[in-house]
Order: C-alpha cells, then sequence, then structure tokens
C-alpha cells in the first residue's frame, strides 16, 4: 500500500506539471489581455502598459511558467483579474458549495445506479425501463438541468431553483450547509439547504446512474451465471443473500471503473449546472472568470479540480483492490 501511495503521488505531481503547462499555454492564443481587463476598458495606453510591466506579461512565457511554478510551490496561484483577490483566498471561499454538491450528486447517483440494476435484473425484459434509461443517458446535461428547473420550480413551485440558501446571510464554520445547520443548532438550515441541493444534484446524478448502472447490471449477469453461484443457490442461499454476499463484491470492478470515468466527466458538468441553478461554487466562478479572461483563476482551479479527480481516482483503485482480490495495486 505505501509503495502505490508514493507513487501515486509521484504521478500526480507529474499529471499536474503537465496540465499547468498546457493550461499556461493557453493565454498565448486566447485574445485577452489581463492588463487591460484590470486597468479598465477606458484607461490610456500607458496605464495598461505599466500594469503589464507589473504584472510581467512583457516576460518570455519561459520565465513567465517559471516564475508560475514558483509561486504554485508556495500556495500562491496568483491574483484574480476579475475579482482582484488572491486566487487561493476565491477557492477556499468557493470550494466547499462545490464539494457538498458533487459528493451529493455522486452519492444519489450511485444510489440511482443500485436502483436501475437492481430493477432490469428483476425485469430484465422491460421495454420501459430500457427506454427510461437510454432517454436519461442521451439527453444533455444542459437540458436535464433546464427541464428539472421548468417543471419544479418554475411550473409546480415545490423545489427551489436557485442558489444554496433562502437566508444568504447564514455562514458556518466548515462552508457545508448541511453540516453547519446541525452543528448550529439549527436544523431549518439543513432542511433549506437540502431542499436546495435537490435539483442540482439530481442534475448531476442522472447521468452517474444510467452509466453506472447499466455497467452494474451488465455485470451482474455475467456473474450470477458463474459456477460458484449456481453452487451458492444449490445450498439453500435465498436469492437476495446470492446477490448481496457473491453477486455485488464480484461485479463491483466495471462499475466503479465506469464511476471514475463519470467523476472526471462531473468536474465539465458542473460549470454547467451551477451556471444554471446560480449555485456559488467553483463552476460558477469558473464561467465567470472564462468570460473575464481570468487566466490565473481558470488555471487555479483546473489545478484543484485536477487534484480531487486523481484522489478519487486513487480511491476507486483501492476500493477496487478491496472488491477482487485478483486486482493488486
Amino acid at each position: 500500500m505505501l509503495a502505490y501511495l508514493t507513487k501515486s503521488i509521484v504521478g500526480a505531481v507529474v499529471v499536474l506539471l503537465v496540465m499547468s503547462f498546457i493550461v499556461f499555454g493557453l493565454q498565448s492564443i486566447i485574445p485577452a489581455d489581463p492588463a487591460r481587463a484590470i486597468a479598465g476598458p477606458s484607461a490610456p495606453p500607458e496605464t495598461v502598459e505599466a500594469m503589464r510591466k507589473q504584472l510581467g506579461l512583457d516576460d518570455p512565457a519561459v520565465v513567465q511558467y517559471g516564475r508560475f511554478l514558483l509561486r504554485l510551490a508556495h500556495g500562491d496561484l496568483g491574483t484574480s483579474v476579475r475579482t482582484r483577490r488572491p486566487v487561493s483566498d476565491d477557492i477556499r471561499q468557493y470550494l466547499p458549495a462545490t464539494l457538498e454538491l458533487g459528493l451529493t450528486s455522486i452519492g444519489v447517483g450511485v444510489a440511482l445506479a443500485g436502483v436501475m440494476a437492481a430493477l432490469q435484473f428483476l425485469i430484465p425484459r422491460s421495454a420501459g425501463i430500457r427506454l427510461a434509461m437510454v432517454g436519461v443517458g442521451s439527453t444533455p446535461i444542459f437540458l436535464s438541468a433546464l427541464l428539472l428547473t421548468y417543471f419544479f420550480w418554475f411550473r409546480l413551485d415545490w423545489l427551489p431553483g436557485a442558489g444554496r440558501l433562502t437566508n444568504r446571510d447564514f455562514a458556518g464554520p466548515t462552508g457545508f450547509n448541511l453540516i453547519d445547520g446541525i452543528l448550529a443548532g439549527r436544523p431549518e438550515v439543513s432542511a433549506d439547504a437540502l431542499l436546495h441541493m435537490i435539483l442540482p444534484a439530481l442534475a448531476l446524478a442522472l447521468p452517474i446512474g444510467v452509466a453506472v448502472g447499466r455497467s452494474l447490471n451488465g455485470a451482474l449477469h455475467d456473474v450470477m451465471s458463474q459456477a460458484y453461484v449456481r453452487t451458492a443457490r444449490g445450498k439453500g442461499l435465498s436469492e437476495v443473500k446470492v446477490l448481496l454476499h457473491h453477486g455485488l463484491r464480484n461485479a463491483a470492478t466495471a462499475p466503479l471503473s465506469m464511476l471514475g470515468l463519470q467523476i472526471r466527466l462531473l468536474f465539465g458538468n458542473l460549470l454547467i449546472v451551477e451556471r444554471v441553478f446560480g449555485w456559488p461554487g467553483l463552476g460558477l466562478y469558473t464561467v465567470q472568470a472564462f468570460a473575464s479572461a481570468d487566466l490565473p483563476a481558470v488555471l487555479g482551479v483546473a489545478m484543484v479540480f485536477g487534484i480531487l479527480y486523481i484522489m478519487a481516482n486513487t480511491l476507486i483503485e483501492i476500493g477496487q483492490s478491496m472488491a477482487d482480490s485478483r486486482i493488486s495495486l
């Protein structure tokens, strides 16, 4: 395990260096001038040129990249062009909202995958279930988010469709409103946070549930036809015990791999869903940074998302090894 973790950390450093180089190189092809953005559209050329020298934008790209890596080693991600604050401070402010939404959507997606796989396994020839899964799986994330907003917020007014809380002045110690409401002794805050989270979490969870559910269903069909499963049935075990004790664990490898792929796609979907629902997280922050040509903010968020994906992928590989002893770390 120690050797695997060491290799994972070294690999993560290499991946992050490559990612930083690619994202940093985008500034040479994006037609945007951070100095002009900071100085303002009506600033005279002399002010813009002075700002360029202050930011070091006149230096060669190699020098700028080396300076960026040096700052990165000290935890400095630069200053946001849009907010005029350190990017690291902005990330600390918006990261809890994204983590809360992302973790909730993954949990809901895994639960939906289990339900879908169970329905397909128990009713294998149901055309309705198959049609529903194909319809949900083929719907673009922006369309499903808009449909959920239209029906459950605009038309039915059952659920809130924007923001994290009705009372936006509430601030908890962890940034996770579901937890902070309990810690503060205000369960109504946690309930309100849960209501605000249902629609965006469901929009993110639907593609996860369909993809992982289909993968789990296919793996279960293969596992449940094996000889050791027939032996377990011959011993008089109920179908539920056979499924739980012998089916799910041996069929977990492929669904976990699919879950890792869906987590990677989740980071891109967050930009769309947070924008649609006005969720104040890193996704919305990144969309606004793109609109303002805020390259330091985009680069900082890309690094954070890269670290989160590497951590999630490492946990999935460990889970696969625990589920199937034939898989070695």
